[in-house]
């Protein structure tokens, strides 16, 4: 692992560096390594990056995942996978317990380029079972019993097999390298509701409406609307973790109405919201 230079963070937050990745590398006679943390609401993990690829998913409360290029903000349901070499850093919206899969090669798949991106998959109840377990196999030392090692060995491979198998979610927020356009872009996804026009956002970062919207196509290839709408879906999967009502969320993401709301979800991810938050 090669840690990566250290970010600024708002005040009153805790940061700290990775816990002790190489104790679980993996290997080719343990594929999958798992590890568990506890971190507490608003706890970073420094910015930092593996040799080996990594999943990403909280058993119980939101997290959010940062690269360079993207961030991802995942309830229990969704987790997120990143490359090798590939910086990243986490943080917890809330009191989370997150569990951490290393893998030494990249899960079977049809499409080459499947794994050489960060993404967002669903956690299945079977995948999310398996974890739990590896997790516990992962304290399997060297000199332990060749059952214990073989029971690990099974589960590693059930793993593999239901990654191969996990369905990719349209989530995921891209974020620019232009300067003023990423400050902006990291003041919307701190609170996307104080403002709705993209000329106040603009006018907060000292550029005009013009030029902010000429990023958005440069930097991001979407509009200011299109980039936001992908914010407000992420904050409404987060929301719908926790079991809030569809028009609480639709209200304290400033849609007038839920039919606004859920039109809003239809067109983004291409099904109602009943269906796509059903198992946040």
């Amino acid at each position: 692992m090669s840690p990566a230079p250290k970010k600024s963070r708002p005040p009153g937050r805790t940061s700290l560096p990775p816990l002790d990745p190489l104790r679980y590398a993996p290997s080719a006679a343990r594929p999958v390594r798992a590890k568990a943390r506890q971190m507490e609401n608003w706890m970073d993990i420094h910015a930092h990056q593996h040799d080996w690829g990594q999943l990403v998913f909280s058993i119980s409360g939101v997290v959010r995942v940062n690269t360079p290029d993207a961030t991802f903000l995942l309830p229990p349901s969704r987790a997120c996978w990143i490359p090798p070499l590939r910086e990243h850093a986490v943080t917890a919206v809330e009191r989370a317990d997150l569990r951490t899969l290393y893998l030494h090669a990249e899960p079977p798949a049809p499409d080459s380029l499947a794994w050489s991106q960060a993404r967002v998959l669903e956690v299945t109840p079977l995948l999310r079972e398996l974890v739990l377990q590896l997790a516990t196999s992962s304290e399997v030392q060297p000199n332990a019993p060749a059952v214990e090692a073989q029971r690990e060995h099974w589960i590693a491979s059930l793993v593999l097999d239901e990654l191969s198998r996990a369905k990719p979610l349209r989530l995921g927020v891209d974020l620019p390298q232009d300067p003023r356009l990423r400050r902006l872009c990291e003041a919307i996804l701190q609170a996307p509701q104080r403002h709705t026009a993209l000329a106040d956002w603009a006018a907060e970062v000292g550029a005009s409406e013009r030029t902010i919207s000429r990023l958005f196509r440069e930097q991001l290839g979407s509009s200011y609307a299109q980039w936001r709408q992908q914010v407000l879906l992420a904050q409404a999967l987060s929301l719908a973790a926790r079991k809030r009502p569809m028009s609480l969320i639709a209200a304290e993401l400033g849609y007038a109405s839920a039919s606004a709301f859920s039109a809003m979800v239809t067109r983004t991810v291409g099904m109602p919201p009943s269906k796509f938050f059903a198992e946040a």
